[in-house]
């Protein structure tokens, strides 16, 4: 069973930015159940609409359509010829994540960002499948 901090100073400015990281993260849920409350309610009225038109249509077939995120650094179709641009060039095997350190290098980023490096590393995995090793 976990213990509790024990701190002999209870003012610790931690327990003041948690208080706060906290109350933020409650206005986030906040406001996106309202959203969603919106969205529902959006939704009953399209499918009040679908009845008008159809009546014997049956609503619970529709699927939600997944919303695919869009890749900052390459359009639709071009990072596969990125990552063989990148192992063409390759004197040895790379890693996956220097892979996707020169992909960034290419479009001009000297020092890429962590974060980037990672989505690229995920994104040219679904894009290669099997063709890419990880190492």
């Amino acid at each position: 069973m976990p213990h509790a901090f024990k701190d002999p100073n209870p003012d610790h400015p931690a327990v003041d930015y948690l208080v706060r990281l906290h109350a933020d993260l409650g206005g986030r849920i906040d406001a996106n159940q309202k959203e969603a409350k919106r969205l529902a309610d959006a939704m009953r009225s399209v499918e009040a609409v679908i009845r008008l038109f159809d009546p014997a249509y049956d609503v619970r077939r529709i699927t939600a359509r997944r919303r695919n995120r869009v890749n900052a650094w390459f359009r639709h179709g071009t990072m596969y010829r990125a990552v063989l641009d990148v192992l063409k060039t390759a004197t040895a095997p790379l890693a996956t994540r220097t892979i996707a350190e020169r992909m960034l290098q290419a479009r001009g980023q000297a020092e890429p960002d962590p974060k980037d490096v990672r989505d690229l590393e995920s994104g040219y995995g679904r894009v290669c499948g099997a063709g890419c090793s990880k190492t």
